[in-house]
């Protein structure tokens, strides 16, 4: 006899996952719900977890690979993962979910909302299915933050200087907010600035971000220039979308900085 399928829900640690995870609690009681961990992510996002497993009153499932980011960042030549060989996730998110999965049949929860155009994980695995419950009920961000808000749960903490959830070195992020991690996370952003190298006999530079490394991000008059630009694109903004609440305000002019998608399984 056939076995029914898993019903698995995906948390990132950001703002739709979990919103996702509280809309669907008492809609599929079976629920698993599982994070996929690198060993890198930022404090507050383990400590929101521990907020929504309050809430949901059961464990989340914490997946790894054993190995970790520094022992696939040798096998890849040294080479930072980027926008366009994003290992990290193949090797530190996806793996270690499929691997979870085994050949269950499954019936995989995303958060991706009904006002975004973006596209969730799909499987090569046949026995994997994705359901984007926000999708077909036509939930979008301010359903969002109503849910988030009658929960209890709020927004995490990091929504003060950073938009994304990920690890605390994610190339995705933009200036703003890595000049947020360098105030916030001084020990991270020095951890993150030592993963960079730069080749002075060749050139070959190799940084989070492909124009400009950590350590000349980091010069206070640089610093500063990033700072100005971002608070008069926060301020036009908000004068251009008057009823819009600051964190959407925050988000859009990050959006507007930087139009990379990051990956599903690190930012829903």
């Amino acid at each position: 006899m056939k076995n029914p399928p898993r019903h698995i829900l995906m948390l990132s640690g950001g703002k739709d996952s979990t919103a996702l995870a509280i809309y669907m609690r008492d809609r599929v009681p079976g629920m698993e719900y599982v994070f996929c961990d690198t060993d890198k992510e930022l404090p507050e996002t383990y400590e929101y977890l521990t907020k929504i497993e309050y809430f949901l009153g059961k464990k989340i499932e914490r997946l790894r690979d054993d190995r970790g980011f520094d022992h696939w960042l040798a096998v890849y030549g040294g080479y930072l993962p980027s926008s366009n060989m994003r290992w990290c996730t193949r090797m530190l998110k996806m793996r270690p979910f499929e691997k979870y999965v085994g050949e269950d049949e499954v019936m995989m929860y995303v958060g991706i909302r009904a006002d975004e155009d973006r596209a969730a994980y799909i499987s090569t695995k046949p026995n994997i299915k994705t359901v984007m419950p926000f999708k077909d009920d036509g939930l979008t961000i301010d359903h969002v933050h109503r849910i988030l808000d009658e929960s209890g749960i709020g927004l995490p903490s990091y929504y003060d200087w950073r938009t994304r959830s990920g690890c605390y070195f994610c190339f995705f992020q933009r200036k703003a907010e890595w000049v947020g991690l360098m105030e916030k996370h001084p020990d991270l952003f020095k951890l993150a600035k030592e993963y960079e190298k730069i080749n002075e006999v060749t050139g070959d530079r190799y940084t989070w971000n492909q124009r400009e490394s950590l350590e000349e991000l980091s010069d206070p008059a640089r610093v500063e220039e990033i700072k100005v630009r971002h608070q008069k694109s926060l301020e036009a903004k908000q004068k251009r979308r008057v009823n819009l609440p600051l964190i959407e305000v925050f988000d859009e002019v990050l959006e507007d900085e930087d139009d990379n998608q990051p990956c599903f399984f690190c930012h829903t």
